[in-house]
């Protein structure tokens, strides 16, 4: 019996001797929320037959991180979203479809109401800087303005020179790949949808500011022209988008203030190849020139602070067929509003639909945003506040179509730290909606105010 365990402990020093070493330290950190929702009003129609009813649900997200630590500055990263989903309501369909879908996610929406897997990157600080490498966050820069942080695949280097800080990424967007593989029998060459992105950044005591330039290159419609023999031979179009993206965050006494600006330009169609002169020649290409920025100030006086915000997209004018000049907005990861251009309302409830096709989506696009902000803090654990919001559209849909007022809305909220990892927030918002959502100005239809109702519960850990 002595000598068995005699060898079954050799067996065992010879197996720990002789394999890697294991992670020095796991660490976990999420967010949960569960939240209740009342929206009096699905549509913004005032319908004398089928009447726009009222939705009232619970929904849930546990977004769980976890890093592991392998030595000192190496660690594998990753995350992932679990049971995020309305209480009781009906799954997903699971495979196939706009409904496989989800927005800002490396999952399906089916795979979200279980478990998906958004981020998974090695992260190395080595001595010539910073290397994340896998699906990592993208789209999220200087403010939260224009941030839609999204999970995609790329390798990304950071490295930092005292106060500066310099960065280079590259990657793929979602289904940008079109190369042959197992899953994807395609005989397609160079039709991949990539990004190329390039930063620098200075921090100050009280403030940073940086620049960002970013290349997308998409072509996966330079085959959107099929062969024609004698009339067209693979013509199609590739989209070149520049972007540059100035920001500023400082704090100046009491009062913080942040800027972001962004200009897109480039080709939104770049057409190549050969067409017939039977079948036209080929199509004029559209040029892409867009802006969009915000500034924001809020300034705290401890028990009460006060805030504003000035935001705006550019729209498209429809008169310019060879230019776009819309496209770009106030990105999904800013709700400004509990209603208006809120992300997490139309991810829950969906698209709050007006007349003629115009409705009240996330993010906000083609717009002016102007919103006023107060706030209270009565004791140490209870935040309250009050905005005003006001938004009308940067261009109209056409001639017929020239109703540009989005509204007015006034929030409500209050949030109490029942510890410091617990929160509850109760929330309502009145939305005085605008002329557009009637569509056609010669056509009297007739709009509904709307009303939200949230309670919300967040643990973070």
């Amino acid at each position: 019996m002595k000598r068995f365990w005699l060898v079954l402990l050799s067996l065992g020093l010879i197996v720990a001797f002789s394999t890697s070493a294991m992670a020095l330290d796991v660490k976990f950190s999420g967010e949960y929320y569960a939240a209740g929702l009342y929206l009096d009003k699905t549509n913004l129609t005032k319908s004398t037959t089928s009447g726009n009813p009222s939705t009232a649900f619970y929904f849930q997200r546990l977004r769980l991180g976890t890093q592991f630590v392998v030595s000192p500055g190496l660690s594998l990263i990753a995350r992932a979203d679990v049971m995020e989903r309305a209480w009781g309501a009906s799954r997903s369909v699971p495979v196939g479809g706009a409904a496989a879908a989800d927005i800002l996610s490396a999952g399906t929406r089916a795979e979200n109401e279980n478990i998906a897997f958004d981020l998974l990157y090695v992260s190395y600080a080595s001595p010539i800087g910073l290397f994340n490498v896998g699906y990592q966050i993208d789209g999220a820069w200087g403010t939260v303005y224009g941030d839609s942080s999204q999970p995609l695949g790329k390798i990304a280097y950071y490295l930092p020179i005292g106060s500066l800080g310099i960065g280079l990424q590259m990657g793929k967007n979602p289904d940008g790949e079109q190369s042959r593989t197992a899953i994807n029998a395609s005989n397609a060459a160079d039709r991949d949808d990539s990004f190329y992105t390039a930063f620098v950044r200075y921090g100050w005591k009280g403030g940073d500011t940086g620049l960002l330039f970013k290349h997308i290159r998409n072509a996966r419609n330079r085959n959107v022209v099929g062969t024609i023999p004698g009339l067209a031979d693979s013509a199609g179009l590739t989209t070149l988008q520049y972007a540059l993206v100035p920001y500023v965050k400082a704090k100046v006494g009491p009062v913080a203030l942040q800027a972001e600006f962004t200009w897109a330009q480039g080709k939104a169609q770049k057409w190549e190849g050969w067409m017939s002169p039977l079948l036209g020649g080929l199509p004029q290409d559209v040029d892409l020139n867009a802006y969009s920025g915000w500034l924001d100030a809020t300034a705290d006086f401890g028990m009460f602070y006060a805030g504003g915000t000035f935001a705006f997209a550019t729209g498209d004018d429809e008169g310019t067929a060879d230019k776009i000049e819309g496209g770009l907005s106030g990105g999904r990861d800013w709700n400004p509003c509990l209603i208006m251009f809120n992300n997490d309302l139309n991810y829950w409830a969906g698209n709050i639909n007006g007349y003629a096709g115009t409705n009240m989506t996330a993010p906000m696009m083609n717009a002016y945003f102007i919103q006023a902000r107060i706030g209270v803090r009565p004791i140490e654990k209870l935040d309250i506040g009050l905005s005003y919001s006001w938004a009308r559209a940067e261009k109209s849909l056409g001639f017929n179509f020239d109703n540009r007022d989005y509204g007015q809305e006034i929030d409500l909220t209050a949030t109490y730290k029942i510890t410091n990892n617990l929160s509850y927030m109760l929330g309502g918002g009145y939305w005085m909606v605008g002329k557009y959502f009637q569509g056609n100005v010669f056509v009297n239809n007739e709009l509904q105010d709307n009303l939200l109702l949230i309670n919300k519960l967040t643990l973070t850990f």
